[in-house]
């Protein structure tokens, strides 16, 4: 093997280790953190747990300069595009009830990785919370947004750029028949047995939808192409059932940390899950049409100032 092999050899052994602690740290870590937080410290501390996991969202992103001196020009189209993000989410959100802002994040994910995506999706969100208010939500959505960045650059096929001009439902056929095939289970289950729920429209939905969307996308990971139809398809059910599941369920955590003696309590995480089913509809409704109106485009301009300035090479 010449040293051309070795050192890509190297560079995909590097990879795939920072993208295995980057998980670690994401989807144990993190959770960890914030569970440990709301339930020891007080919640007018919300800003310092916030910027514990904003420390620790920006872990993932710095292993990218492992083997390498950093490069100004990275971190300013990182910043860029948080920047662009937070703009125009809080713009939109004086003006027009559409989350332009979730899109955003799934598309710095898609173009520029899985751990470059949570920390957009992280910073953007504790920016945003400046304007549009800190809280103890805060570090909650700081995290989702995270999550859904890094979902995208984890699915996404960042070498087949090609495949922007097309518009086939074939190539998300795959992951849209593994959550269609667990909600099916889902649905089976509350025929079965459907304890004290009054409707299959509730808990099930996302449970059993989140199942299905990580397997989908493990078993795609970076092979979906990057056209309209699939990051549209993606961004509604990410938003959907990973948004809007983790936050239905941390509006009861935070009722039950602001109110002394209460418990948690499964009839009122139902009641949650239920009345925030229209929201989570629109929530991932407009972020799709978002990106299916300006995701190519946005894509195609990031991809060609990466080109330009040698990032990421």
């Amino acid at each position: 093997m010449d040293s051309n092999g070795r050192e890509l050899t190297r560079r995909e052994a590097m990879e795939r280790k920072r993208l295995y602690i980057a998980s670690l740290m994401i989807f144990i870590g993190i959770p960890v953190v914030i569970a440990l937080g709301v339930l020891v410290l007080p919640k007018e501390l919300y800003m310092l747990l916030s910027i514990v996991v904003l420390c620790m969202t920006m872990a993932p992103f710095f292993m990218v300069f492992e083997s390498r001196k950093p490069k100004a020009r990275e971190i300013v189209l990182l910043a860029m595009v948080s920047a662009l993000t937070a703009g125009a989410h809080i713009f939109l959100h004086i003006v027009l009830p559409v989350q332009i802002g979730t899109a955003l994040v799934i598309i710095g994910g898609i173009s520029l990785g899985p751990e470059a995506g949570f920390l957009i999706g992280a910073l953007s969100r504790f920016v945003c919370n400046f304007y549009m208010g800190q809280g103890p939500w805060t570090p909650w959505q700081m995290f989702c947004w995270g999550l859904l960045g890094f979902l995208a650059g984890l699915a996404f096929n960042r070498g087949n750029m090609d495949s922007l001009k097309s518009r086939s439902f074939k190539v998300i056929v795959g992951p849209v028949l593994t959550i269609a095939f667990a909600l099916l289970v889902a649905y089976a289950s509350y025929m079965i047995y459907p304890g004290e729920d009054e409707s299959f429209f509730g808990w099930r939905l996302y449970a059993f939808g989140a199942v299905g969307l990580i397997a989908g996308v493990v078993v795609q990971k970076k092979r979906l192409p990057i056209d309209g139809l699939t990051i549209s398809l993606f961004t509604f059910f990410t938003s959907f059932i990973i948004y809007g599941g983790i936050m239905n369920a941390a509006s009861l955590i935070m009722t039950m940390n602001a109110n002394t003696g209460e418990t948690l309590s499964l009839d009122a995480l139902r009641a949650l899950y239920i009345s925030g089913l229209p929201y989570d509809m629109l929530h991932a409704g407009t972020a799709a049409i978002c990106v299916f109106l300006f995701g190519e485009s946005i894509i195609t301009k990031l991809e060609r100032i990466k080109i330009k300035y040698g990032i990421y090479k």
